[in-house]
């Protein structure tokens, strides 16, 4: 068994728990640790699994502090029950809508960001400038979204969120930080544009994940140490984000956004340094 890969593992599950629903990019944070701590398997596709298995950790996280809202969904599904408005359908067709422009653009660019953006230095360019979109986007459109704080998305609301979320394509852009923008853009509230980017968050990291491992091998080509790492990182990013989400929540209700933007550009200027100092 390879103990120092496990403890990398559990540091980057940290990380990962930490950073996924945070507007600040787990991708981005995930590249760069990775390279910091050394983090290797006896393959590269250990590297590229890794990373997609424990978002999943993540995910599932939501799905156990939302499931009540989910379970409520599922069992009022058919609108001749509740009617449209109140009707699972309508909440997971809304998520639908929000997915589709991500969809259509991760098939066509994904690959091609993976290509020439997924390493340190692109990655904390693009945390330094969305830190910057992030703060001039909730001065400008926070203000007006005290409204619809329940959670009800309108088909319109969806697709703009949607639109909002293709920036996520880009590493480091951060998949939380773009939905809550659009959320805020198309009219909702702080708590509730996070909440809706929770719930999309479910379909989107699911099928991107599950493809993932599927285009990379699966999980059988892994040596053992490399599954135990693999369930270490899991556990540690399901734990920690499960802490995260309701500590997030709650201080929306109560303050900025701004503060994951600066954070977002301090922490870029220190691997901007590092890399020229030959760190990466």
């Amino acid at each position: 068994m390879d103990i120092i890969l496990i403890i990398k593992s559990i540091l980057l599950g940290v990380v990962e728990g930490l950073t996924e629903f945070l507007p600040v990019s787990s991708t981005g944070h995930i590249v760069i640790f990775e390279n910091i701590i050394k983090f290797k398997g006896t393959t590269q596709s250990y590297v590229e699994m890794y990373t997609y298995v424990i978002q999943l950790g993540a995910i599932l996280a939501v799905i156990v502090l939302y499931w009540k809202k989910i379970k409520d969904t599922v069992v009022n599904f058919f609108p001749q029950k509740v009617g449209y408005e109140k009707s699972g359908f309508k909440f997971w067709f809304m998520i639908f809508i929000a997915c589709i422009p991500g969809g259509i653009l991760g098939i066509l660019l994904d690959d091609l960001a993976e290509e020439y953006l997924l390493s340190s230095i692109p990655v904390a360019i693009t945390l330094f400038l969305g830190g910057i979109w992030m703060i001039y986007a909730e001065n400008k459109f926070r203000k007006g979204s005290a409204k619809n704080k329940e959670l009800s998305v309108t088909p319109k609301q969806a697709l703009i969120i949607g639109l909002f979320q293709c920036l996520a394509i880009i590493p480091g852009m951060s998949r939380s930080a773009s939905t809550i923008i659009g959320g805020w853009i198309a009219g909702l509230s702080t708590v509730a544009a996070a909440e809706f980017s929770f719930f999309l968050a479910i379909p989107v990291m699911v099928g991107m994940s599950t493809l993932k491992i599927v285009k990379i091998g699966g999980l059988f080509i892994l040596t053992s140490s490399e599954m135990i790492s693999l369930a270490a990182g899991f556990i540690v990013s399901f734990i920690v984000a499960l802490i995260v989400i309701n500590g997030f929540i709650s201080y929306l209700k109560k303050k900025p956004m701004k503060v994951f933007a600066v954070y977002r550009m301090i922490f870029a200027v220190i691997v901007l340094l590092a890399g020229y100092l030959g760190a990466f």
